[in-house]
């Protein structure tokens, strides 16, 4: 059960083509508000939280409407909720509205905001940092406005680096798993924010993978770390901002500190979507992520590519949608995964020569996945089925045995438990570890409910 289960039974009522505010309250303690176009509560209903229940919108919709961001309703809004503050903000390359034009030239050139400061994550914030690669701090070379590294010495923003700021912004594209560091970036920020009583609006964009979907076992305590920050599922289902909920009212900040949370939810998005769907364009969240597509193939081949035995793509022109090796024969995979009939999938012999990384130059074999139903996929288990299928092959060429210390724990921090690699490992078999990895997928679909934003 939600520790503050009186808090996340809101009621939210559907309206049409309203602008409106809709204020969560807890103990007589504003703690949250979405600001959007899809909800209305009427003045009455804002009460205590205990007596606020849960609505969903109806099904009427036209999935030709195309999504607007919470970036673009808060430039209709006229950036009511940012205007006579000073304002933090932390967004990347992806943070960008319609035409494609980014939200930090959007907000250095309004007269509605005073934009102080800049904050980068992973990749930094015009996105010209390769994964994992340190940032520093530095001058954005477009508007003179200092930008922060939060993917250097510190990842949360120090006491010093906040001061003179009012409000936090977050805008970035995430792709729905729990290892992609930008999530883990959004909760430390957050907390320092909580720390320091800084405003933080969080503006909402689709989760590519879809909002209906769940999977993995979540994060354990022994394994918490930037690429597991939160007890969440490996595929989470939710949008950033709803997350952002979930994590202050499920207390899963350290300390179970509170922030005074404001949200810009998205117009004419729906759970059911694919990224096709929206309307929007694809800006790559990252180098290996550049197409609307690749958060599937991430979390298929993304686990097992931590222990840099097996190739997941990266480094070539199809990351994470192929799997292969130097000693593998692509046919003979290709056939024994085929032979599986696993649901929504099929795989094709490929061979590949990387460009860069530590396979470089190297003649690769292995198979490419073609999605043939994504609503059939069980995208988690596509990795550990190819694990299996490659041990049968060639048992000689145990990964985890091949893998580092380092890298082992790597995985582990990732999967969220040592058991996942224990169970997996007893007989390379994807059904001793099934259990496991589904134990938590029912629990946790009921509980993000309470967070849904959308229907």
């Amino acid at each position: 059960m939600p520790k503050h289960d009186q808090v996340i039974r809101n009621r939210i009522i559907p309206i049409a083509m309203n602008l409106l505010t809709v204020l969560l309250i807890f103990s007589g303690v504003t703690v949250m508000t979405v600001t959007g176009c899809q909800y209305e509560t009427p003045a009455d209903e804002l009460l205590t939280a205990d007596r606020l229940e849960v609505d969903r919108l109806s099904d009427d919709r036209t999935k030709a409407d195309r999504v607007k961001t919470g970036l673009e309703m808060l430039v209709n809004r006229d950036f009511d909720v940012l205007q006579g503050k000073r304002v933090g903000l932390i967004t990347n390359a992806t943070g960008v509205d319609a035409g494609l034009k980014s939200i930090v030239d959007i907000f250095y050139e309004s007269e509605h905001v005073n934009l102080v400061a800049l904050f980068g994550p992973e990749h930094g914030v015009r996105g010209d940092h390769d994964a994992g690669a340190y940032v520093e701090s530095y001058t954005d070379e477009q508007t003179g406005i200092p930008v922060y590294s939060l993917y250097g010495p510190t990842r949360k923003p120090t006491d010093d680096i906040l001061e003179g700021i009012d409000v936090l912004v977050y805008d970035i594209q995430d792709i729905g798993a729990r290892s992609y560091t930008y999530i883990s970036t959004m909760g430390l920020t957050m907390e320092a924010a909580a720390e320091q009583g800084i405003e933080y609006v969080v503006l909402d964009r689709p989760n590519p993978l879809g909002g209906e979907r769940v999977e993995g076992n979540l994060a354990e305590e022994g394994f918490f770390s930037f690429v597991s920050q939160y007890p969440i599922p490996y595929v989470h289902g939710l949008t950033v901002a709803e997350l952002a909920v979930m994590l202050i009212e499920e207390e899963m900040l350290t300390d179970g500190v509170q922030v005074e949370l404001t949200v810009v939810a998205m117009k004419n998005w729906w759970r059911d979507m694919t990224f096709q769907e929206t309307g929007l364009h694809w800006v790559p969240s990252s180098p290996h992520i550049p197409h609307a597509h690749s958060p599937i193939f991430y979390v298929a081949t993304g686990i097992f590519g931590e222990l840099q035995i097996l190739s997941e793509g990266v480094g070539y022109t199809l990351p994470f949608e192929i799997f292969g090796a130097e000693w593998i024969d692509s046919g003979k995979l290709a056939t024994v995964l085929n032979e599986q009939k696993i649901p929504g999938v099929i795989f094709r012999p490929v061979s590949w020569r990387p460009y860069y990384g530590r396979d470089e130059g190297k003649r690769l074999q292995g198979v490419q996945i073609h999605v043939t139903d994504y609503s059939e996929l069980n995208l988690t288990a596509l990795g550990f089925r190819f694990l299996e299928a490659h041990h049968q092959l060639y048992p000689e060429k145990n990964p985890f045995e091949l893998a580092t210390d380092a890298r082992i724990n790597m995985f582990d921090r990732v999967a969220g438990s040592s058991q996942v690699r224990e169970l997996f490992m007893e007989n390379m078999r994807y059904d001793d570890v099934r259990d496991y990895l589904n134990k938590d997928v029912i629990p946790f679909r009921e509980l993000s409910r309470n967070y849904w934003l959308y229907k």
